[in-house]
């Protein structure tokens, strides 16, 4: 079974290829740590539960998880509901083909509004 990082690397190189004129970037939250960097990375704004990927000309947090066994923590739920209340979409993917998935969703209703269309769900 793949690890959330090499899911999420397999749906970043998919989407710079498919979307290359739209910036995707990835929140460096998570992972082992010493003490002394966690402490460091803090004070500098790292927050605990932002999403791992930002798409920032869809207003879209990408939230990865391994395709079994990934769950989401109490902390990135908040942030979440956060961010959603501020209107960002958050989508949360357990692995390449479903994050792959609810992009082209995605866009498939932002296209859909864009010519005049009520989107389909």
């Amino acid at each position: 079974m793949k690890t959330e990082h090499e899911e999420q690397r397999e749906f970043v190189q998919w989407f710079r290829q498919t979307y290359p004129a739209t910036l995707i970037f990835a929140i460096p939250n998570g992972g082992a740590r010493s003490s002394a960097t966690a402490s460091r990375l803090k004070a500098e704004g790292v927050t605990k539960g932002v999403p791992d990927l930002f798409i920032p000309a869809w207003e879209t947090w990408v939230e990865m998880k391994r395709t079994k066994g990934g769950s989401t923590s109490p902390e990135q739920n908040l942030m979440h509901l956060h961010l959603r209340g501020l209107f960002y979409t958050v989508l949360v993917a357990k692995g390449f083909e479903d994050a792959k998935q609810q992009i082209e969703e995605l866009r498939n209703e932002v296209d859909e509004v864009e010519q005049g269309q009520s989107p389909s769900h």
